[in-house]
């Protein structure tokens, strides 16, 4: 029997990709996909027998889902940062003209329009704006301070402006939250004056208020958190029946029976499906990835001698790291709930697909490259 071994000497793509690319930042997604291959095989079937599908409906259509992703994963981790920026570009302005089109012919779901149907194909593009604009704005802000009388900030500062205003028409509160606070936080790292931090933690006050008294579906929400008895909490209970029930080692896989009657349990509420049927100790192992992925990422872009990667990779990694952690917050009652999927482990095509060129661009990104190579 013969192996497949790959030699440091060896300068094929794939060889240099090998030895340059951070393995364990790769096998620390691989393993959150895996853990989410299960988990949807779990809550699939009751989630597909309540639409009227067919048992594996859910699954079968994932397996399609993530060769796709992983393979897209894998190509854009091939890149250059330069074609990085310039992939990060083209997305960006693709995914806002699609975010444009949703108000106009995008399908209204629960309130708001949020996807376009393509024929048996159904795109979220708020879901591809998310990596393509933090990269776009870690070039505008590391070209603005180095590059003398480039307006790099204003341009991101206006980047911003745009797509807060598209997810805001749709209406995507939640959405709008994540990218906000992964712009600041590059804005930050990128030099931002203190006067200028006061003034945006301010202004997300204030915003924080607007939307509780603009937006219905957000104060209907913040008061069923602070509340319980004001609404209807019918998600929530049933997720923390879940985790009550799965205790510490969980009731075994395929035992669960709040999945049943959980609405959301394969997208939202899949974390709840983890702490039933497989208990704690999967609870915290999926968190500790999650927490390995950020605090990896950023300790390898700190290394490198280049502001936009310090700031793209920080980005990346900070918005993954904080959409895991509303969905895990939402399931756990520790904030309101938000209808945000477990990155890598949820159900879906578009946030899968997004998540994917996301961490292929961390991968990209983070590669060990000779000083000065590379075309940054």
């Amino acid at each position: 029997m013969t192996s497949i071994t790959i030699s440091r000497t060896d300068t094929s793509i794939l060889g240099r990709w090998w030895w340059t690319v951070d393995r364990w930042l790769l096998a620390a997604a691989l393993a959150l996909i895996g853990i989410g291959i299960f988990l949807v095989m779990a809550a699939g079937p009751a989630a597909a027998g309540r639409i009227g599908a067919e048992a594996f409906h859910f699954v079968r259509r994932q397996f399609v889902f993530l060769p796709v992703a992983v393979g897209v994963m894998l190509f854009v981790s091939l890149l250059s940062p330069r074609t990085v920026r310039r992939l990060a570009a083209v997305g960006f302005a693709g995914a806002a003209v699609l975010l444009f089109a949703t108000l106009f012919i995008g399908s209204e779901i629960k309130g708001a329009s949020r996807w376009i149907y393509l024929g048996p194909l159904s795109i979220q593009p708020s879901e591809f704006i998310k990596p393509f604009f933090a990269v776009t704005a870690a070039w505008m802000f590391a070209a603005g301070r180095e590059t003398e009388g480039f307006p790099g900030q204003w341009i991101s500062i206006g980047l911003y402006g745009v797509v807060a205003a598209l997810l805001l028409a749709q209406p995507d509160v939640g959405m709008t939250l994540v990218v906000t606070s992964v712009w600041a936080a590059q804005y930050f790292l990128a030099g931002l004056p203190m006067v200028l931090v006061v003034l945006f933690v301010a202004a997300g006050i204030g915003g924080a208020v607007g939307a509780y008294f603009l937006f219905d579906h957000v104060k209907s929400r913040v008061n069923r958190f602070l509340d319980p008895a004001s609404g209807d909490t019918y998600q929530i209970d049933k997720a923390m029946q879940a985790f009550r029930d799965g205790g510490l080692f969980g009731r075994g896989p395929g035992e669960g029976r709040v999945k049943e009657l959980l609405p959301d349990a394969h997208t939202d509420f899949i974390f709840a499906v983890a702490g039933e049927e497989f208990g704690l100790i999967l609870c915290l192992l999926i968190v500790g990835l999650f927490a390995f992925i950020v605090l990896r990422g950023i300790s390898r872009a700190m290394e490198e001698d280049n502001l936009f990667v310090l700031l793209a990779v920080g980005g990346l990694v900070c918005q993954l790291g904080l959409q895991a952690l509303i969905n895990m917050a939402s399931s756990l009652h520790l904030m309101p709930t938000k209808g945000m999927t477990l990155p890598f482990v949820s159900y879906g095509g578009s946030s899968t697909l997004a998540l994917a060129i996301g961490f292929g661009m961390v991968l990209a990104l983070t590669r060990r490259r000779p000083t000065g190579a590379g075309g940054v």
